[in-house]
C-alpha cells in the first residue's frame, strides 16, 4: 500500500450549521461536499460504522480549509448521551487540531476581536525541538480545542538533521 498522505479528519459536533459557520468564518474553510440524512439501517451502521443501534447521519459536510486535510463534520441523531463532555486533550482520545497560519501574534488578536474563546498565549518556543514555532489554543462553540502555529523557519528539531514535517505553506 502507498500512502500518499491524509485526506481528511472526520468527527462529530452537535450542531451542525454552527460548526461549518464558524469553520467559515474563523478559518475562511470553504464547503465541498453535503450530503444530507444517509438512509441506512441498525446493521450498516454497526458492521461499518461502528455506531450502536439507533443512531443516524443525519448530515455530513466536508470542508476544505487552505491548503491542507480536509475536515468532514458529521451530525448524527439519536445518540442517547449527547450532553457528554468532551475528553480532555490529556485522555486518551482526546485530540485537537492545528492550522498554520501566517502570524500566530495576528492571528491571536483577530481571533480574540472575533469573540473566539483564546486561551493564554500565543506562545512562542526559543529552544528545543520545536524551537521557532509560535503556537495558540483556542475552542471552538462546542468546546473543541484547536490551535493555531506560525514556523517561520525550520525548527530545531530540522537545524539538527531530523525529517522535514509536512507544511500546507511549503507542500513538502
Amino acid at each position: 500500500m502507498k500512502v500518499f498522505g491524509m485526506q481528511h479528519i472526520g468527527f462529530t459536533v452537535p450542531d451542525l450549521d454552527e460548526a461549518v459557520g464558524f469553520f467559515e468564518a474563523v478559518f475562511g474553510a470553504a464547503r465541498c461536499l453535503q450530503t444530507g440524512p444517509i438512509d441506512v439501517d441498525d446493521t450498516f451502521m454497526q458492521r461499518r460504522l461502528g455506531v450502536p443501534a439507533g443512531r443516524r447521519i443525519e448530515n455530513i459536510i466536508v470542508l476544505r480549509v487552505g491548503n491542507g486535510t480536509n475536515l468532514e463534520l458529521f451530525q448524527y441523531s439519536g445518540e442517547v448521551d449527547d450532553d457528554a463532555p468532551l475528553k480532555r486533550n490529556s485522555q486518551p482520545g482526546g485530540f485537537h487540531m492545528a492550522f498554520e497560519v501566517d502570524d500566530c501574534e495576528a492571528a491571536a488578536m483577530r481571533l480574540r476581536e472575533a469573540g473566539v474563546e483564546v486561551l493564554e498565549g500565543p506562545t512562542y518556543v526559543d529552544s528545543g525541538a520545536m524551537e521557532g514555532l509560535t503556537w495558540l489554543y483556542l475552542k471552538a462553540p462546542w468546546g473543541q480545542f484547536l490551535e493555531v502555529v506560525s514556523m517561520p523557519g525550520p525548527l530545531g528539531y530540522e537545524q539538527a538533521g531530523g525529517p522535514v514535517q509536512w507544511s500546507p505553506v511549503t507542500g513538502r
